[in-house]
């Protein structure tokens, strides 16, 4: 039994399939992103899944795509911690940008792909090997144009008041705005990073607003240059995107590539589908 995951910092998408590609069972677990989350709390993640803690024997091989997984500390660290929950089991660990470019990317055919989820990233891949120009900070110094950016920026509009009065009054309905339950949420509990994405699904609901229209400019603008025209070659390629935040923003983000001459290739939600093909064809 192989088990197959894409792990974003909000949410890891499993499946489990045989040798044929038949699946097994699929199931979600929090995020298991490694910058943020101690061994203890991975572990009480996957057990907190029974498809996943009653068949943890049985697995042949891991192949986990992970956000938060492009150094080789946390890559060494995860394998380490998989191999021993998954004793049976040959582990590896990919950062998550590889589950983007298996899932959207024919084969040995260049592209550049682009995350833009609860995190972000950007990869120029040649065929064969992923390229990257941008070491990652993390979600407090980077991730232009995700889900985290775009949460920071609900949530100081509506507590520098500069959010209108109709949408404040809506995102106090919809959201707890309890400075001390926020805070606690950025400070003291896992995953800030996911605390401050779900504000997204606000402004992706709202995007038609003057008040949320200035952010998602400004962000995709910020994530084309800092990213994608890294590569002197971007204008010459598709670029493939992959997450919530280019899903559902997908009209907005082709019309900012047209006025840098970048051309809109695949955009997928989740990459987990893709990975299948993937790895049935690569046994």
């Amino acid at each position: 039994m192989k088990l197959l995951v894409d792990s974003g910092s909000t949410k890891a998408d499993w499946i489990a399939i045989d040798d044929s590609g038949k699946v097994l069972f699929t199931t979600q677990t929090l995020g298991l992103n490694p910058e943020v989350l101690e061994k203890e709390e991975i572990i009480n993640r996957l057990e907190d899944k029974f498809d996943i803690s009653h068949n943890k024997d049985k697995a042949t091989n891991l192949f986990f795509y992970g956000a938060g997984c492009g150094t080789d500390r946390m890559k060494n660290f995860l394998t380490t911690v998989f191999q021993e929950y998954f004793s049976n089991a040959a582990v590896a660990v990919y950062e998550d940008t590889y589950a983007a470019v298996y899932a959207t990317t024919p084969k040995n055919e260049a592209a550049i792909v682009c995350i833009l989820g609860t995190g972000s990233n950007c990869s120029y891949f040649d065929g064969t090997v992923l390229h990257q120009k941008v070491q990652s900070l993390g979600y407090i110094a980077m991730d232009d144009c995700s889900g985290n950016r775009f949460g920071r920026h609900m949530l100081r509009g509506y507590f520098f008041n500069k959010m209108p009065t109709e949408l404040a009054k809506e995102f106090e309905e919809e959201y707890n705005v309890d400075a001390d339950y926020v805070k606690n949420n950025l400070y003291k509990e896992p995953n800030p990073n996911a605390y401050l994405a779900t504000f997204a699904k606000f402004l992706i609901k709202h995007k038609d607003s003057e008040f949320c229209k200035k952010y998602i400019q400004a962000e995709m603008e910020d994530f084309v240059e800092n990213y994608i025209q890294q590569f002197d070659n971007s204008t010459q390629l598709p670029i493939h995107f992959v997450g919530s935040i280019a899903f559902y923003l997908k009209d907005e983000l082709e019309q900012v590539l047209i006025k840098h001459r970048l051309k809109l290739g695949n955009v997928l939600r989740r990459p987990i589908d893709g990975l299948i093909a993937y790895h049935v064809m690569n046994k």
